[in-house]
């Protein structure tokens, strides 16, 4: 394994729930073993790019109640297409070369689940997304 991918590995996170098996498909092992890690990995970056997407949007979102917000955060990363692939450039880019070859085997089936995930994470930490608020680790 080349040095780039080495690194890359190591400083993952491992985790215990993402589980694997016989039966897991090819789409589910690469959601479990690579997209929850690196996801899990780039967490502050994707919570802070999405609190400078609010920022570009006139800060709107800190009007809208709690359904409202929920659903300005799926909005957003589904339908801005610059802002998604914005994203998927942050969880890509994480990927060793190894991983890239089988992630653009079935890339459009991959970024539907990888932007879900995203979605499900930064729904999840609401709390993080108030002004004011740092995130750093």
């Amino acid at each position: 394994m080349d040095t780039r991918s080495s690194h890359l590995l190591k400083i993952r996170p491992v985790l215990q729930k993402a589980t694997v098996n016989a039966d897991t498909s090819d789409d589910e092992y690469f959601q479990n073993v690579t997209l929850r890690p690196v996801i899990k990995f780039q967490n502050v970056l994707l919570i802070e790019a999405f609190k400078n997407y609010i920022r570009k949007h006139k800060n709107k979102y800190y009007e809208l109640s709690l359904e409202q917000r929920l659903s300005y955060i799926e909005t957003a990363i589904q339908k801005d297409i610059k802002f998604r692939n914005s994203l998927k450039g942050m969880i890509i880019g994480q990927f060793t070369v190894e991983e890239y070859q089988a992630y653009i085997t079935n890339s459009s089936a991959l970024n539907k689940r990888m932007m879900n995930m995203v979605i499900g994470r930064i729904k999840d930490q609401l709390q993080l997304l108030e002004k004011d608020t740092l995130v750093y680790q």
